[in-house]
C-alpha cells in the first residue's frame, strides 16, 4: 500500500456535537451535517451539500446546506420548499451572504420550515440572525450555549424592520399615542 493511500481520510461527515438553539431555546440535534458533497452519509436524517440534496429531492430525511455564494433563484426556492429544513453556510465571521439568503428565503419566497445558521456562527451574530429569519443556529464549538442565549435577548427594542418584527420603532411609537 502506497503511504498517500494510507493517508486518504473519510469524507467528512460530522455528527451534530455543537449547541443547536431552535427559536431561542437548546435543543438536541437530530440531524448530522456532511460536507462530503459526493457520497450521501449512512446516518440520518441528514444535512448534505445542496448539489447532492438535489439529486436525491425524493428522500425525506435529508435536507440542503447552501454555500454563502447560492444564487437564489425562484427555481431553486421553489424546489426547497420541500426540503424539512435549509440550512445555510457560514464559511467565515466576516461572511454577511448568509444573512441575505436567508432574509429572501423568508421575504420573497416565503419559506415557511426551519432556516438553521450552520458554519462559523458565534455569539455576536445571533441576535443579527434571528431578526432575518434564521430560526435554528449551530453555535461554533468553542462558543458557550448560556452565552448565547443572553446573547439572543441582549436588545430589547429594534429600530429597523426585519423578518421578525416587520415595522419600524417609529411606526410602532406612532400607533401605540
Amino acid at each position: 500500500m502506497q503511504p498517500e493511500q494510507e493517508l486518504q481520510e473519510a469524507p467528512e461527515t460530522v455528527a451534530a456535537t455543537s449547541a443547536l438553539i431552535k427559536l431561542g431555546k437548546p435543543v438536541t440535534d437530530t440531524w448530522v451535517l456532511s460536507r462530503d458533497a459526493e457520497n450521501l452519509p449512512e446516518s440520518r436524517p441528514a444535512i448534505v451539500p445542496l448539489a447532492l440534496w438535489q439529486r436525491h429531492t425524493d428522500q425525506d430525511d435529508l435536507a440542503p446546506w447552501l454555500p454563502s455564494d447560492t444564487e437564489l433563484t425562484p427555481e431553486l426556492a421553489a424546489a426547497l420548499e420541500k426540503a424539512a429544513l435549509v440550512a445555510i453556510d457560514f464559511p467565515a465571521f466576516t461572511d454577511g451572504r448568509g444573512y441575505t439568503l436567508a432574509r429572501l428565503l423568508r421575504e420573497r419566497f416565503g419559506y415557511a420550515g426551519e432556516v438553521r445558521a450552520i458554519g462559523d456562527v458565534l455569539i455576536d451574530q445571533l441576535y443579527y440572525m434571528t431578526r432575518c429569519g434564521f430560526d435554528a443556529l449551530a453555535l461554533r464549538e468553542d462558543q458557550e450555549l448560556e452565552s448565547a442565549l443572553k446573547a439572543l435577548t441582549a436588545f430589547s427594542v429594534s429600530y429597523q424592520p426585519a423578518v421578525d418584527l416587520n415595522e419600524p420603532l417609529f411606526a410602532r411609537r406612532l400607533r401605540e399615542r
